[in-house]
């Protein structure tokens, strides 16, 4: 597994984007994923994470009802669509898999990590 953030930028607040986390050896399609985020002088926080095959999806409360998570195995691509941005989630976005096929809200419990990729919400 070798795994490649990508989709941040500059938006405004109450604007959308969608994050993207390829796996470029086409491995991870039995690994769980989970997107993580570090703020400015905070500690990095789950956001997000999916099953091997989409089944289950966990959210931190923060973002619930505004973020949604998905995949398609067949591209290697796990997606983070970000709606109704606020201010506080400017942070670098990781996503990180495996080894587990069901996900975990622990950064701990994964494996693989992506570069991040920056977010910023202007208010």
């Amino acid at each position: 597994v070798q795994l490649q953030a990508s989709g941040g930028g500059l938006v405004q607040a109450g604007g959308s984007l969608r994050l993207s986390c390829t796996d470029s050896r086409r491995t991870f399609s039995n690994n769980a994923v989970g997107w993580f985020r570090q703020a400015p002088g905070k500690e990095r926080e789950f956001v997000a994470a999916i099953s091997w095959n989409g089944g289950i999806t966990y959210y931190t409360d923060s973002v619930k009802g505004r973020f949604t998570i998905s995949r398609d195995n067949a591209k290697s691509t796990v997606y983070l669509q970000m709606n109704s941005l606020k201010f506080e989630d400017t942070a670098v976005y990781y996503c990180a898999a495996g080894p587990r096929s069901v996900p975990v809200r622990q950064s701990n419990g994964y494996i693989y990590w992506g570069q991040g990729t920056l977010v910023t919400v202007s208010s």
